[in-house]
């Protein structure tokens, strides 16, 4: 859109003429004023001020519209990669590319601990931590791996909460399938720069387990009265939980941590990388998440 200078005296003149000419073709001719001459100039910069709007706006919805579609590219790169167990080295690099062009979109803006608050799921990784129980569940037949999460907890805070790192997995036919049982690894974390936060671990706990059918049938069977003792079993395996803690006990020394870089932070999309070659996470917006 070519903006025309307020002082332009061509504008004036020719909105000047506009305003003769209509008067002549109406019978009603008036001569030319400092009111009139005030009133056109009024008249221009409240266009031009509402032109300038429509621009701002124009520019707004194009940049989303143009964040929207770099974000469905990522997902489309990583999309058949089984979360990044099934990559090669071009694809890699394409998905690095795509990646690094969604992150320049809020590149420098600080965290906002609200947005960040909830439950992200993992759609994408190249963490060697988190590719290690893909490669196992891949080749043992008895191991499978189901959804993983990442639950913040910082609504309320100011610089800093809790993550608590979900990985859902299973040991069929003695567990349901892909959910027989969570693992959770439990950190506190402080934002210690614009995007860096610091992860301190706390406590690793295996909970949530759910036995199969068949295994249920073995310890209670269905077809022969359920004794205190094999309900008690079945009870006992249902509330199990083993804590682990993983906190640093000698005085000055700070737990078991690590920097992670959050590089791309919106309502449904979040980018994070593990400082220090430690991989890139692709997450997206779930459901709320009870531990």
């Amino acid at each position: 859109m070519l903006l025309i200078r307020y002082h332009s005296p061509t504008v004036i003149e020719m909105a000047l003429a506009f305003a003769t000419s209509f008067h002549l073709a109406t019978g009603r001719v008036k001569p030319l004023t400092c009111s009139n001459i005030n009133a056109t100039r009024k008249l221009y910069s409240q266009m031009k001020v509402s032109g300038s709007a429509t621009v701002a706006v124009d520019r707004t919805q194009v940049s989303e519209f143009e964040l929207e579609n770099k974000k469905h590219d990522l997902l489309s790169t990583i999309q058949g990669t089984q979360r990044g167990h099934n990559t090669n080295a071009d694809q890699r690099s394409i998905i690095e590319e795509a990646l690094v062009g969604l992150e320049g979109y809020n590149m420098g803006e600080p965290i906002d601990l609200v947005k960040l608050d909830g439950t992200w799921r993992l759609q994408y990784t190249s963490a060697p931590d988190v590719l290690v129980l893909f490669e196992a569940a891949a080749r043992l037949p008895f191991f499978k791996v189901g959804q993983i999460f990442q639950k913040f907890e910082c609504r309320d805070k100011l610089d800093g909460g809790v993550i608590h790192n979900v990985v859902r997995w299973s040991v069929p036919p003695l567990l349901e399938k892909e959910e027989g049982a969570t693992l959770v690894v439990s950190a506190k974390f402080d934002v210690v720069s614009v995007r860096n936060i610091y992860l301190q671990f706390e406590e690793i706990t295996v909970q949530n387990i759910y036995i199969s059918e068949e295994l249920q049938a073995l310890i209670a069977p269905a077809i022969l009265p359920r004794s205190f003792l094999s309900l008690q079993i079945l009870q006992f395996i249902r509330a199990f939980k083993a804590q682990i803690p993983v906190t640093n006990t000698t005085p000055g020394r700070r737990s078991v941590g690590g920097l992670y870089y959050l590089s791309y932070l919106d309502n449904n999309m979040l980018l994070g990388r593990a400082v220090g070659g430690g991989g890139v996470f692709v997450f997206t917006k779930a459901q709320p998440l009870e531990l």
